[in-house]
């Protein structure tokens, strides 16, 4: 009797466990995907309600930034997004100078509950035409 109780604690706890490791709310919201620049440039041309955005300085994206792009500094994510932004299931591109930035950008708008995040790294990998403001 006590075998079978004890082995109905362990089935119950392992359950349990198990289900909270694989909850699909966690895992959709504090995630982004890392494309590369090509793919990101073959979706620019595809689609045409993606936002591309700058998360670099006003200085840097006036020297030259991808067409249609929206500047948000990186350091301004957490503040500006939301009303910038509002729709969080928006497909959003990111782009920074070498890639670092993007990608710490692309990790606070997944933690702010954006769903459709893809960081492409940095305008320097970008082999397409740029404009300057």
């Amino acid at each position: 009797m006590k075998n079978k109780l004890f082995l109905a604690f362990i089935l119950i706890l392992s359950l349990v466990t198990l289900s909270g490791c694989t909850s699909k709310e966690n895992s959709s919201t504090s995630s982004y995907q890392k494309i590369t620049a090509k793919e990101a440039k073959e979706m620019m041309d595809q689609t045409e309600d993606i936002i591309i955005l700058d998360v670099r300085s006003e200085d840097e994206f006036n020297d030259g930034h991808i067409e249609h792009a929206l500047l948000i500094p990186d350091t301004e994510i957490e503040k500006n997004a939301e009303s910038t932004i509002p729709d969080k299931t928006a497909t959003i591109l990111v782009y920074c100078r070498s890639g670092r930035r993007s990608a710490l950008a692309s990790a606070s708008l997944s933690k702010l509950g954006y769903t459709n995040v893809y960081d492409f790294g940095g305008i320097i990998d970008w082999d397409y035409d740029v404009v300057t403001s």
